[in-house]
C-alpha cells in the first residue's frame, strides 16, 4: 500500500516540519507515504475573499495530484469521525483489499472545493475542533502511525 498525502500550502512553522518528518521516519517500516504540497492560492487580504474561486483553483492543483482508482480521503470537519481503533481498521482492510493507493487530502485555509469533496470516496474528520490545516498534517500522521502500531500489535502510548 502507499499513502499520498495532497497538501494545500507548505509548512511554515520549524517546529511542525519537524513532527511532520520524525512521523514520515517512523511509518517507513510500514508503509510508503508521499507528502506533495500544492501551491496556497494567493489573495490580498480583504474583509470578503473570494473563497469559491480559492477552493476551486487549489481544487484543480489537487485534482492533478490524484491517481484513477485510488482511494481519496478528504479531510473535512464534517466528515467521519473514527476512534483510533477504528481507523487502525480501516487502514488495515486496505493493505488486506486494496486499493493500492489511498490519497488522503488537505485543503488550504478556507478548505476544499465542493469538486474535491464530490471526487473524495469519503469525508474524515480529525476533530470536531478547528485546526489549522499546517497542524492537520501532522495529526494525520501521527493517526496513520498510531494506526499502524494498532495493526501490528505494537504498544504505542505517546
Amino acid at each position: 500500500m502507499h499513502i499520498h498525502i495532497v497538501a494545500v500550502g507548505r509548512i511554515r512553522e520549524r517546529y511542525i516540519g519537524d513532527g511532520i518528518e520524525d512521523f514520515i521516519l517512523r511509518l517507513r517500516p510500514y508503509v510508503h507515504v508521499t507528502v506533495t504540497e500544492v501551491a496556497e492560492e494567493r489573495t490580498k487580504e480583504s474583509k470578503n475573499p473570494a473563497i469559491g474561486n480559492i477552493c476551486q483553483k487549489e481544487g484543480e492543483r489537487i485534482e492533478n495530484e490524484l491517481e484513477q482508482g485510488a482511494y481519496v480521503w478528504a479531510l473535512d470537519p464534517a466528515g467521519k469521525l473514527y476512534t483510533s481503533n477504528l481507523f487502525a481498521e480501516r487502514i488495515e482492510k486496505f493493505e488486506i483489499d486494496g486499493p493500492h493507493s489511498v490519497f488522503f487530502i488537505i485543503g488550504g485555509s478556507y478548505g476544499l472545493s465542493p469538486g474535491i469533496k464530490k471526487r473524495a470516496d469519503e469525508l474524515l474528520s480529525l476533530s470536531p475542533m478547528t485546526f489549522p490545516h499546517q497542524l492537520a498534517r501532522f495529526l494525520l500522521l501521527e493517526q496513520l502511525y498510531r494506526a499502524f502500531r494498532i495493526i501490528r500489535g505494537e504498544p504505542y502510548h505517546k
